[in-house]
C-alpha cells in the first residue's frame, strides 16, 4: 500500500461512501467526501435516507470488515449501547412455519440503529487528517478529458479536480453518472426485480425478558406463496426495540398503532404481537413507513469501455431487497476490494476499474442470487427468473425445515446468510442427506 494519487473524491457519505473514503485515505494525499444532505453531529436519521429509521442488519461479515477498516469499532459501538448477540442463540428466527433450533454458534453480531452506526463511522472518517467531508453540497456532473474522469462539477459551478472519483450516491440512478454519456461512456444494463416491498417501524422501550428465552432479536419471514408478511424486532442502543413489520407485494403494515398491532396479531407466529402487548412505545407518534418497488443491479462488469479515474460502488451498483439486510455489508466488502485493486494496479486506470467491477460482481452474486431467488417464490414478482430457481427453492425449503430441529442445518444457513460461507456449502452431499432426513421431523412439516 502506498500513495498513488493526489486527490480522490467520494460522492455520497452513507456507509459505502464512508468505507470507500477510509480505503482511499491510505492511498491518496487528500480525500473529499461530498453529500447533498445535512450530516448531523448526533446519531439522527437523515432526511435524504428515508429508510434510515427502519431496521438495518449489519451481517457478521460486514461487522468483521468494518473492524478491519476501523480497528476497535465494534467495541466502541458496544460501549455506546449497541447490543452484541449470538445469531444462533439470541436471534429467534421463525421461518417456514417454526423457529430454527437455537444453539451457541460462537459467532458475534452487533445490533444497532443505522443512524448510530453511520454516526460512529462518520466520526472515524472525520478524524482522518487527510479527509474532508462536505455536506449540503450537490454534484451535478463529471469533468472528463483524455479518456478519464478528471473531477466533478458542483451545483453553483465550482469544479473539484481529482485523480479518482467514486460514485457512492445510492440507488437513484447512479447519481450523476448519467452525465458520463455525453463524454461517450455507455451506461450499464440494469437487471430489475419488482417486489413492491413496504415496511413500517415503531420504537418501543426494552426490558429484559420481553422476547421468549431472553432473545435479543426476532425475525419472521413469510411462508410463501400465500403469506407475504415479514417481521423483525432488534434490540438497539438506548434500551429500545426497533420493531419493523411489512412484506412483499403490498403486504404492508399500517402506520397507526391500532393497525400496526392488528397486522402483528395476524402473523403466523405470536411472538411479535406478544412483544407489542408487553413493551411500551417511546412516544405517541405513529410508526413510519417506507416502500421499495424494485431491486436493481447495474451490470458494470459487462461494459467493454469504462473511463479511468472512476468507479461506482454500493447501491450505485446494486440495490438489494432491504428485507434481507445485505446492502451495508456488500458496500463495505466492495470498498475493501477497491483498496486491493488500487494496490494491485498502482493507479486508478481503466483496467483497474474493469477488474474491480468483475470482482465486485462476484461479491454481489451470492446475496443477489439469495435475495432474488427467494423473491421469485412469490408469483407476483417480475423480472428475469434465475435458471433452476424453482428446484433450488424446493431444496432450500427442506434445509429450512431441517433447521427447525437440526443445529447443523441452522449453522449452514446462518453462515451462508451472513456471507461467511459460499452457497455451495448448502449443496454438499452430506448436507443434502442430513437436511432431507431432519426435514421430516420439523414441526412445520405438512
Amino acid at each position: 500500500m502506498g500513495v498513488i494519487g493526489e486527490h480522490a473524491v467520494v460522492m455520497g457519505a452513507s456507509m459505502g461512501g464512508l468505507a470507500a473514503a477510509r480505503t482511499l485515505a491510505a492511498r491518496f494525499r487528500r480525500v473529499t467526501v461530498i453529500d447533498r444532505d445535512t450530516l448531523p453531529d448526533r446519531p439522527e436519521n437523515r432526511r435524504a435516507v428515508p429508510h434510515g429509521g427502519h431496521a438495518h442488519a449489519l451481517l457478521i461479515s460486514g461487522r468483521i470488515a468494518l473492524d478491519r477498516l476501523f480497528p476497535g469499532l465494534t467495541d466502541e459501538l458496544v460501549e455506546g449501547g449497541a447490543v452484541l448477540f449470538d445469531p444462533g442463540h439470541d436471534l429467534l428466527f421463525h421461518q417456514m412455519g417454526s423457529l430454527r433450533a437455537r444453539f451457541a454458534s460462537g459467532r458475534c453480531g452487533v445490533s444497532l440503529t443505522r443512524a448510530y452506526l453511520e454516526h460512529s463511522v462518520r466520526a472515524r472518517v472525520r478524524a482522518l487528517d487527510n479527509v474532508t467531508i462536505r455536506d449540503r453540497t450537490q454534484v451535478c456532473g463529471h469533468l472528463a478529458g483524455g479518456g478519464r474522469i478528471t473531477g466533478v462539477e458542483l451545483d453553483g459551478g465550482e469544479r473539484l479536480w481529482a485523480d479518482f472519483v467514486v460514485d457512492a450516491t445510492g440507488r437513484g440512478g447512479g447519481g450523476p453518472t448519467r452525465s458520463m454519456e455525453r463524454f461517450g461512456y455507455p451506461l450499464p444494463e440494469i437487471d430489475t426485480v419488482k417486489i413492491n416491498v413496504g415496511y413500517t417501524t415503531l420504537m418501543l422501550k426494552r426490558r429484559p425478558g420481553d422476547l421468549p428465552g431472553n432473545g435479543l432479536l426476532y425475525l419472521m419471514s413469510a411462508v410463501p406463496p400465500h403469506d407475504k408478511r415479514a417481521a423483525a424486532a432488534f434490540a438497539v442502543e438506548g434500551d429500545r426495540w426497533m420493531v419493523t413489520l411489512g412484506g412483499w407485494h403490498r403486504a404492508h403494515a399500517p402506520v397507526d398503532r391500532a393497525g400496526f398491532e392488528e397486522f402483528a396479531a395476524g402473523l403466523e407466529a405470536p411472538e411479535m404481537a406478544e412483544l407489542l402487548a408487553r413493551a411500551e412505545p417511546l412516544d405517541d407518534k405513529d410508526a413510519r413507513k417506507f416502500t421499495y418497488p424494485a431491486a436493481r443491479r447495474r451490470r458494470y462488469e459487462r461494459l467493454r469501455t469504462v473511463p479511468a479515474g472512476h468507479v461506482a460502488l454500493g447501491d450505485a451498483i446494486c440495490s438489494f431487497n432491504p428485507l434481507y439486510g445485505q446492502g451495508m455489508t456488500v458496500a463495505v466488502l466492495e470498498a475493501i476490494e477497491l483498496g486491493r485493486h488500487l494496490d494491485r494496479f498502482g493507479a486508478a486506470s481503466a483496467p483497474m476499474a474493469r477488474s474491480f467491477y468483475r470482482a465486485a460482481s462476484k461479491i454481489i452474486d451470492t446475496p443477489w442470487q439469495m435475495a432474488t431467488g427467494s423473491d421469485f417464490i412469490f408469483p407476483e414478482t417480475e423480472g428475469i427468473r434465475p435458471l433452476g430457481n424453482g428446484l433450488l427453492n424446493s431444496y432450500i425449503r427442506q434445509v429450512v425445515l431441517a433447521s427447525h430441529v437440526s443445529q447443523d442445518a441452522h449453522r449452514v444457513l446462518l453462515d451462508v446468510q451472513h456471507l461467511l460461507a459460499p452457497p455451495a456449502s448448502v449443496m454438499r452431499p452430506a448436507t443434502i442427506l442430513r437436511a432431507l432426513r431432519h426435514a421430516r421431523r420439523s414441526p412445520a412439516r405438512v
